[in-house]
């Protein structure tokens, strides 16, 4: 295919958080990352998101620009404490219009909207309730998604739940990374559940309120990351440790959004290892009855896997300082780890640049979910990239 059909969505994405600043404006509540950010040594080089690119307040301007480079649609994310300023109760209603402006701003450029519910800003007054440990959680954050739905839905008709699942799940609570900076394996897999909980009762508060005809009908999504594994050599060991990374990395998130249900080797070895999530009764027929309409993949890299012995490498942290090599070699004993690839180029930041990873990446989806749509939501690499001017 030479060029791209007229209906293709070429297009942006953004987080709120990234973006907006205008952290304590409008009866906008605090988020974990508003407080985290803050926090001595856990973002480069101490940045935080107070005032980011000021989205919130040149939103117009940022539009028009997108107009001009012919972006024909824009992802972009709601804050949640922007919209319950405490996670629950009175609505901003500042808060509500910034995303309706925003909305009618990208429609006046013939801008197709993409609205991403939780991209990771959390409101703080619910992380001081155990976060998505609690699984109350699955009803605040259906409350505050169907308010969303009410409010923009007759202008909005593509949804995404959440913004890569893995990432504020593991590296929040597996690695201590992002807030709450937990580093408990058994937590992360607990927590996995609990969201796929709550993203199951927004779909079907999404597509109820569509059946009523009292928003527009439209596409409710997930979008994960896509970061696919290739074994660093054909030997048996490596091809084995490929198989439990994709597992662990790709099926035990994907899986539950498509197929309704988690993988059988990786959740008995959670069992096995007393890490397995607590299922009620129910649980999985909630999460069976909201498969997405499609599948958001975010690519910016692919793995190599080596088989890793059982005293071998654990979760080694990522290199946030930008200095290429910083990167140690990452895994879990007795199953895998991930190694540098001599014939590949990476980045400043060790993210291997391999965009044949994309192609297979799908491939693997198409193989192992059939022909369920697919949106490339997030997709690029991150370079240094110093002002001049």
């Amino acid at each position: 295919m030479k060029n791209f059909p007229n209906d293709f969505l070429w297009g942006a994405a953004t987080a709120a958080y990234q973006v907006e600043g205008a952290y304590r404006q409008d009866g906008k509540g605090l988020s974990i990352w508003d407080i985290y950010s803050h926090l001595p040594g856990t973002t480069y080089q101490g940045t935080n998101g107070d005032q980011a690119v000021d989205h919130y307040h040149r939103y117009r301007e940022d539009v028009r620009l997108m107009a001009e480079l012919g972006v024909k649609s824009y992802r972009f994310s709601i804050a949640w404490p922007r919209i319950f300023p405490d996670g629950q109760g009175e609505v901003n209603p500042k808060g509500i219009a910034f995303y309706s402006r925003l909305i009618d701003e990208l429609l006046k450029y013939k801008i197709i909207p993409v609205a991403t519910l939780y991209h990771w800003d959390l409101p703080q007054a619910l992380q001081e309730r155990g976060g998505w440990e609690n699984r109350e959680l699955i009803g605040l954050f259906a409350q505050y998604a169907k308010t969303c739905f009410e409010h923009f839905g007759d202008r909005v008709r593509h949804w995404i739940t959440f913004n890569e699942t893995i990432n504020f799940i593991m590296l929040g609570y597996r690695d201590g990374l992002h807030p709450p900076g937990v580093k408990d394996e058994r937590r992360a897999v607990k927590v996995s559940h609990i969201v796929n909980l709550a993203h199951a009762q927004a779909v079907l508060d999404y597509r109820k309120l569509c059946r009523e005809n009292r928003i527009a009908a439209g596409q409710i999504g997930i979008a994960h990351v896509l970061l696919p594994g290739f074994p660093i050599t054909e030997k048996p060991e490596d091809i084995e440790a490929c198989g439990w990374y994709e597992e662990m990395d790709f099926h035990w998130f994907y899986d539950p959004s498509v197929q309704g249900r988690y993988p059988e080797r990786l959740l008995s070895y959670y069992q096995h290892r007393c890490q397995a999530p607590t299922v009620l009764d129910g649980d999985m027929a909630l999460i069976q009855s909201a498969p997405v309409d499609f599948i958001g993949i975010n690519y910016y890299q692919s793995a190599f896997l080596a088989h890793n012995p059982a005293d071998g490498v654990s979760f080694a942290t990522i290199n946030i300082s930008g200095e290429k090599g910083a990167q140690k070699e990452s895994g879990i004993p007795g199953l895998f780890k991930r190694v540098f690839n001599p014939d590949v180029a990476y980045t400043p930041w060790d993210w291997s640049i391999y965009p044949e990873g994309l192609y297979h990446g799908m491939k693997r989806i198409r193989d192992r979910y059939g022909d369920i749509p697919i949106m490339i939501t997030e997709n690029g690499l991150g370079d240094k990239d110093p002002i001049s001017a």
